[in-house]
């Protein structure tokens, strides 16, 4: 049995892992800004202080631990009213990270998981899925963020002996999930007309369960050490047919125009919302065979699992 502390307990993915980590039977603590959210079972920790500037100083006495994982972040948002996006999501995504791998490693953590994200590699594909040795070209201040931290924490853990585990998912799905996923659960909801029914790009995603069962397999399994990890559902569907799943099971019918790619990019030019349309009908899909064949990883559940999962979430709270 393993002690593992997670960052952003209390948060969409945290909740899941901290529930898979407790149903294998290992010890979890909670780092979180703020006290209250995290599952029954998890021994919470709260640090409030900005990009865990405080962290080191606030180590509990006596806290033990084999691993950390890192969820919490300054996450991608749309609009952002930053006056440097990219110092702001450095100060959180690198520096703060790097302080709580500093911490751990000081207080007896062998490893660290950071769980960073596909946009540190690529948006889109380039005709074929990316591999986690594929050059990075992160378009965005997230994404550039992300690969930042993971290079910052690498040459950390080559000097000082932390065990540094990268994992790479694409877009999380499942119950509680919010931004551009619960926008699409919104439109499709009201039985609104989405000009999707072209868009024959595939896109990667992952179910919130499949990826706290992956990063439980990186947490504790030897094999994992010091590797960098793709995670996904098996298969990558086209944005058309995620839709019309999603529509299945939220009981709704899919209402999908198909509007040519072409005219979409021209209606992203004129609304000054290019990059958003190309994310939309661009493929990215993402090669998941090293956690396969390395770990033996597989996700033990489906597209169409997670997409009744979220659905019957999502009715819930209408």
């Amino acid at each position: 049995m393993s002690h593992v502390i997670v960052s952003g307990a209390n948060g969409f993915v945290g909740r899941a892992l901290c529930g898979a980590l407790l149903d294998a039977g290992h010890r979890v603590t909670g780092l979180v800004r703020r006290s209250g959210g995290c599952v029954d079972g998890v021994a919470e920790w709260v640090d409030a202080s900005t990009d865990y500037s405080n962290v080191a100083q606030a180590w509990p006495a006596g806290l033990k631990a084999n691993c950390v994982v890192h969820l919490a972040a300054r996450v991608h948002v749309m609009n952002d009213t930053a006056a440097d996006p990219d110092a702001a999501f450095r100060a959180t995504n690198v520096d703060g990270t790097l302080r709580l791998a500093a911490a751990a490693q000081q207080n007896g953590v062998r490893r660290f998981v950071f769980v960073s994200s596909i946009k540190a590699v690529a948006e889109k594909d380039g005709g074929k899925p990316l591999r986690e040795d594929d050059p990075p070209c992160p378009e965005d201040a997230y994404g550039r963020s992300k690969r930042a931290a993971e290079e910052a924490l690498t040459r950390f853990g080559n000097e000082t002996g932390l065990d540094v585990v990268v994992v790479r998912p694409p877009l999380v799905y499942g119950p509680q999930v919010r931004a551009n996923f619960l926008r699409l659960m919104d439109a499709v909801w009201r039985g609104l007309p989405l000009p999707l029914g072209a868009v024959q790009a595939r896109r990667s995603v992952v179910y919130v369960g499949n990826l706290g069962d992956a990063l439980v397999c990186c947490a504790t399994d030897p094999r994992a050490a010091r590797q960098c990890f793709h995670v996904a559902d098996s298969g990558a569907p086209t944005v058309a047919e995620l839709t019309r799943s999603l529509a299945r099971h939220l009981g709704k019918p899919s209402r999908m125009l198909p509007v040519p790619a072409a005219w979409l990019r021209t209606a992203g030019q004129l609304t000054g919302r290019s990059a958003q349309i190309d994310r939309l009908i661009g493929s990215l899909q993402v090669d998941t065979s090293r956690i396969r064949q390395t770990l033996g990883w597989q996700p033990p559940f489906s597209t169409d699992d997670g997409l009744s999962a979220t659905a019957d979430w999502y009715r819930s709270t209408q």
